[in-house]
């Protein structure tokens, strides 16, 4: 996915892009309760017996989401993909307070970009909630290859969108990827709710 290199929303005399980890810091993941409600089993229980590394493949596009279906499990059990796929849309909601952080971070002009670990899917995750109205899909594992906590992935977001990483804002409800950013150079921001988002942006003179 091409990147626009338009920069627009200031911080003092410096220009900044904003990075959003999705799932997690702006959308619900379904994977942790829904998933394991769907198979009728604990999420212990599916992280012993489902593939330890075909979802992985699917997020980094190495695999098509047959393949997944017909590796997602260690003994290759066959499952309603249908019905997982339904489940999994119907657990896509933004989280409480982030849609609003989006509107008026939009409002400011800042420009942002998706950069998240997900699979084709991400089209379920769009399809329902629009994020595309705050922002752009640019880095999105199934198509870039990389996955976070991947330094690569960093250095190629930064080269993509032809910035410093230090003109760079990313924010991720993972620490072992905002310590990954941070050792690119970028700015990174650990998500633990919208409230605290606005803080640590208001922190950085990103006044809401």
């Amino acid at each position: 996915m091409a990147a626009t290199t338009s920069v627009v929303g200031t911080m003092g005399n410096r220009s900044h892009v904003l990075l959003f980890d999705v799932m997690g810091t702006v959308v619900r993941d379904p994977f942790y309760h829904d998933i394991p409600a769907f198979f009728g089993i604990s999420l212990k229980e599916l992280l012993q017996i489902k593939h330890p590394t075909a979802w992985i493949d699917f997020e980094k596009g190495l695999i098509n989401e047959e393949e997944l279906v017909a590796n997602f499990f260690k003994d290759k059990r066959s499952f309603d993909a249908n019905g997982l796929k339904t489940c999994v849309t119907n657990g896509y909601e933004y989280l409480e307070g982030v849609e609003s952080v989006l509107d008026r971070l939009k409002a400011k002009g800042y420009q942002m970009h998706a950069f998240t670990n997900y699979p084709s899917w991400y089209k379920l995750i769009e399809q329902k909630l629009e994020l595309s109205k705050y922002l752009t899909w640019t880095f999105v594992s199934c198509h870039t290859g990389k996955r976070k906590p991947d330094p690569e992935a960093f250095v190629d977001a930064a080269r993509q969108l032809g910035l410093s990483p230090s003109d760079i804002i990313f924010i991720d409800d993972q620490s072992m990827n905002v310590q990954a950013a941070i050792q690119t150079g970028m700015i990174g921001l650990t998500f633990e709710g919208s409230e605290k988002l606005e803080t640590d942006l208001q922190t950085l003179g990103i006044s809401l």
